[in-house]
């Protein structure tokens, strides 16, 4: 019984693993070899157990990975038990990513979910780097961009600036909003990066200061007014937590007064936690549609079994049903999935001099600066341990603790951008030392 189970779960697999056809991939090599390895050695992670989440993961687990990963920061919310359907009622206050990898490990026999629960910042280069494939299922343009950043950084490029292929992470994205959606294929180096079409991301909706303090007419008003305005008055120099559930109800509660004052109907706490957390409501089965995108793309990469997408698909389900792929073209200036910026150094320069450089760096403005050198940490803003044991390196020169290489890749990372705009980034620099005497400035190549 067991075997015609197991049999059946992988009939439609077989059809595309263990037989040609015209739009396999130049490697395809068919057979039940492929087969196992794609359980055995192809490790998938899945960024996000939200929404997207829980369905890539169900949709990988169903297509044959048995080695699957999932990072997640949040906790279940009982808003989230109408799309999120690993999740139940008693589940609620637990780790998303937890529970999704317990449910569908009870469900799929055979597969292996090791959950994270914790900021994708905090993990190391190297965990990212241990992946086949990067899958995403974010709400966030600032994650995808911070992830993004990380698969790019792992891209070297050769004497001729072409990528080695054997240093390319690929990462499946998707995303939805409503009714819509979007899955796409990033190989760095090839295809375009995140970065690269961050064009495509429509500004943030922000209201002007004024209309919230004096003349409010929608319900996002006033709960942008207790937001932006009522909490600094009565909290003085308290951080707002958007994933405190004590200070998202208080947001709540002033935003109902004030639109009762006004008499402006339509102040809800749902509505509240999408405007504070910018959220967009999201429909299950256009959840459902860019999932299966994306782990059928995900199942190319891995197999050949057919040419993968080029490179950006997107879904339109509001008046019937539209999907459309577009072959965007990548940024040859991009600073991030490019060869990286070119730094000219003197062999006497120190880290921290480099450091501080870097703040003031027009390309860069980058605060909170930690540097990494073939996977060795020369210096580590955080945790207060490592920032110890590394600050030994800010007097020693550049040059010596990269092994007196005359150039080479640092990866740095830190916050990025101008003040109140900061986000995490990572940043691939091509550091070249110069070999006349004297202190020389950074000089920054006209392209990355």
């Amino acid at each position: 019984m067991a075997k015609q189970i197991s049999c059946s779960r992988s009939r439609d697999l077989d059809k595309l693993l263990l037989r040609s056809g015209n739009l396999v991939g130049p490697t395809f090599d068919p057979g039940t070899d492929l087969r196992n390895d794609l359980q055995e050695y192809a490790k998938v992670l899945v960024v996000g157990a939200g929404g997207l989440g829980c369905e890539l993961l169900k949709d990988l687990a169903f297509s044959g990975f048995k080695n699957l990963e999932v990072i997640d920061m949040d906790r279940i919310d009982v808003s989230n038990l109408n799309r999120q359907f690993l999740f139940r009622f008693h589940d609620v206050g637990k780790p998303k990513a937890e529970v999704a990898a317990e449910r569908v490990m009870e469900r799929v026999n055979g597969v292996n979910i090791v959950p994270h629960f914790c900021r994708i910042e905090d993990k190391e280069l190297d965990f990212y780097n241990d992946f086949s494939i990067i899958a995403l299922g974010l709400d966030s343009v600032e994650a995808r961009s911070y992830i993004n950043s990380v698969v790019c950084s792992f891209l070297e490029y050769d004497a001729d600036d072409n990528p080695r292929e054997e240093t390319i992470k690929p990462m499946v994205d998707g995303g939805t909003e409503g009714f819509k959606g979007h899955a796409r294929v990033i190989m760095p180096g090839i295809t375009p990066c995140f970065e690269c079409t961050i064009w495509l991301f429509p500004p943030q909706v922000k209201f002007p200061l004024c209309t919230l303090a004096e003349t409010p007419r929608t319900a996002a008003h006033c709960i942008e007014y207790a937001h932006l305005i009522k909490w600094d008055e009565v909290h003085d120099g308290k951080t707002f937590d958007p994933d405190d559930p004590e200070h998202m109800q208080w947001i709540y509660s002033e935003a109902v007064k004030r639109a009762e004052l006004f008499g402006i109907p339509g102040v809800t706490y749902t509505l509240t936690q999408g405007v504070v957390k910018n959220i967009i409501p999201a429909i299950a089965s256009t959840n459902a549609i860019i999932s299966a995108a994306c782990a059928l793309e995900t199942l190319k990469i891995a197999s050949g079994c057919s040419k993968t997408l080029s490179n950006y698909l997107t879904y339109n389900g509001v008046d019937g049903l539209h999907t459309k792929v577009t072959e965007f073209e990548k940024d040859k200036d991009c600073l991030v999935c490019g060869p990286g910026i070119l730094i000219e150094l003197d062999t006497t320069i120190s880290l921290k001099k480099f450091i501080d450089q870097l703040e003031d760096h027009p390309k860069l403005l980058l605060s909170r600066v930690s540097v990494s050198y073939r996977g060795k940490n020369l210096y580590m803003q955080a945790p207060a341990v490592l920032e110890e044991m590394t600050r030994s390196n800010l007097d020693k020169p550049l040059h010596e603790l990269m092994d007196k290489c005359p150039k080479d890749i640092v990866h740095v990372t830190g916050a990025a951008g101008k003040s109140g705009s900061k986000q995490s980034c990572l940043r691939k620099l091509r550091v070249v030392f110069k070999v006349n005497d004297g202190v020389i400035d950074m000089d920054v190549a006209n392209g990355a």
